[in-house]
């Protein structure tokens, strides 16, 4: 097994920049004007709430915020579901709190979390949570789920197999390679659909063409997915 297929599993940091938008623009315009501290909300704008599927892009979004609140005045706190009490005590000096997968929220954390959102209504700041369903449909706390629905809320939509060929026929073009639409269905049909692992894959089939000396082939491809599953087989 080449290292080459290692990297498969490595990611770089997520950012707004490598997060294909789709029908998603309002959004993400939202979320880059937070980062920017161009916003100028009203009290509702300050919550916002982001549902969708798996892989749509929920975490993608609430790390590239972080990420870009990292060299900034902005300063931003990203909290999992497993985090202990104290990432949620607020703190004058964050401006934005990223709560993630909120339907997986132990029962403490469900209160923490209600408390953080009082905070923030009363003192300031911003709170973009994200979930697999709306609010509504949360199993969690009354109280918790009646404030998640208080801001604003949005569906993530993900990707046409369309977009998602375009999007990657971009990504290689930039890269300089030379890739069919024909490859990239073929790598849809036959490899995991979200658009981070199809990246990964992109830039491991252009690594495995430059090392083997061979043209960007179906037959590369599939001999490069062969070897991801022979290295995931137990």
């Amino acid at each position: 097994m080449r290292q080459l297929l290692l990297d498969l599993s490595a990611q770089q940091p997520p950012t707004f920049d490598t997060f294909v938008t789709g029908r998603n623009a309002e959004l993400l315009q939202r979320l880059h004007d937070i980062a920017s501290a161009n916003a100028q909300p009203t009290l509702n704008d300050r919550f916002i709430y982001l549902w969708g599927e798996t892989g749509a892009g929920k975490t993608h979004l609430l790390h590239s915020l972080a990420h870009a609140g990292a060299d900034s005045t902005h300063r931003a706190r990203l909290i999992s579901p497993d985090a202990d009490d104290s990432a949620f005590d607020y703190d004058p000096a964050v401006r934005c709190y990223l709560l993630d997968d909120c339907e997986q929220l132990p029962p403490a954390s469900q209160i923490a979390a209600f408390n953080l959102f009082n905070q923030i209504r009363e003192l300031g700041g911003y709170l973009v949570s994200a979930g697999a369903q709306p609010p509504a449909l949360l199993q969690v706390r009354e109280d918790l789920r009646t404030r998640l629905s208080w801001g604003l809320i949005y569906q993530l939509h993900g990707l046409t197999d369309d977009e998602k060929i375009a999007a990657l026929m971009h990504s290689a073009q930039a890269r300089g390679m030379s890739v069919s639409p024909a490859i990239l269905s073929y790598l849809l049909t036959h490899y995991r659909r979200d658009m981070p692992s199809l990246s990964r894959m992109l830039d491991a089939l252009d690594r495995y063409s430059l090392e083997t000396k061979r043209s960007i082939t179906l037959p590369l491809l599939r001999d490069l997915l062969q070897q991801e599953a022979d290295n995931e087989t137990p």
